[in-house]
């Protein structure tokens, strides 16, 4: 499983030019399941992400996570993120978890992050998005299971 997380000053996901959902300040999540993952790799990865000191303190020191600050998640799926270009420049995405898998480890990870008390938005998996956001920082992590 792997996570780009970009801290946002705000950040929306639209779908057929509605929005689905939409944060203010908190983090972007850019999710991706790989062939493999189990809801061992997403606990892992929800507490990492859930406790991540990113934001800053009083002394502008990155020592504040997301429940520190009230923050809010917008997590959306994102196959490409097992895309493969070592061989060509069309991306193989082999290594991207079927969505009969990837979706239920997915909505596992979002509802997870719910139960750590932090508000979540989401897109819809698998549909055609346009993601909007304001990256503040720029701050981005890549957190891998």
């Amino acid at each position: 499983m792997k996570l780009v997380v970009q801290r946002v000053k705000n950040a929306k996901v639209d779908i057929n030019n509605e929005t689905n959902g939409k944060i203010d300040k908190g983090f972007l999540v850019l999710l991706g399941v790989t062939n493999g993952d189990t809801k061992k790799e997403a606990n892992y990865l929800v507490k990492k992400l859930c406790n991540l000191r990113i934001f800053e303190d009083e002394n502008e020191k990155m020592n504040l996570s997301i429940k520190d600050v009230n923050g809010e998640i917008l997590i959306v799926s994102q196959f490409t993120l097992y895309g493969d270009c070592s061989k060509g420049n069309r991306p193989s995405f082999v290594n991207a978890a079927k969505p009969d898998v990837a979706e239920p480890l997915y909505e596992y990870f979002c509802e997870e992050c719910r139960n750590n008390g932090i508000k979540v938005e989401t897109g819809i998996f698998g549909a055609d998005m346009q993601v909007s956001l304001l990256n503040d920082g720029p701050v981005t992590i890549i957190l891998e299971s």
